[in-house]
């Protein structure tokens, strides 16, 4: 079993290997199952730098703050990580900033060495720092978490002994896939005529009602 999560989801969670063909796609569009369509979507993005292996969640953060998303708030990154002594703090923060969001949270894991450099992906709330023994609140309705070692024993030496290699490769396909998952977003609402009006204001060829003194 890996060691970073506890069963808080209705259905098991779905493991994608890095070189699964059309990752990103295929998670992209499980992912996009659960959102609720016009729900605001928050990933939070959970770690520290300070360890390789558990910098997973703010790398992560960084690579996906520079895709630019038009319609996914990224909260933890490696200038601003979110981590075990700040977690229920922030929580509290983006919970009053988006009151009713969705939640994907995103973190690494420990795991069978068979499964080093998977990709898990579930619904329902991660549990931070579970492989550490911490008592952190469940984060998130839906998860992704890396496995970047081996758990079971001194799992705070695996962390720190994890090679930041294996955990770029994991971060940059995350990144991928949120930034995949935040166009499926904006192509929804295209189509359902969210933006309908910005297209009319566009075409318009009526002319502007300017103040005679600017005419």
């Amino acid at each position: 079993m890996d060691t970073n999560y506890e069963r808080f989801r209705y259905q098991p969670p779905i493991r994608y290997e890095l070189d699964t063909p059309f990752l990103t796609g295929t998670a992209a569009r499980k992912m996009m199952q659960h959102i609720p369509a016009g729900t605001d979507v928050v990933v939070i993005c959970i770690g520290t730098d300070r360890s390789t292996g558990d910098s997973l969640g703010p790398l992560s953060g960084t690579l996906m703050k520079e895709r630019f998303l038009k319609h996914i708030h990224v909260y933890g990154t490696l200038d601003d990580p979110i981590h075990g002594t700040n977690l229920a703090e922030k929580l509290l923060q983006i919970q009053t900033k988006h009151p009713h969001a969705f939640i994907i949270a995103i973190d690494a894991c420990l795991g069978h060495a068979k499964h080093i450099g998977t990709l898990l992906i579930g619904e329902g709330a991660l549990k931070p720092g579970a492989a550490m023994q911490k008592d952190l609140p469940p984060t998130g309705d839906l998860f992704i978490a890396g496995i970047v070692n081996v758990g079971g024993m001194m799992e705070f030496a695996v962390l720190q002994s994890t090679r930041l290699n294996l955990v770029m490769h994991l971060a940059k396909q995350i990144s991928n896939i949120i930034k995949r998952v935040d166009f499926r977003i904006d192509k929804e609402r295209i189509e359902s005529g969210e933006k309908s009006s910005n297209v009319i204001i566009l075409n318009t060829r009526e002319p502007l009602n300017r103040p005679k003194n600017l005419q």
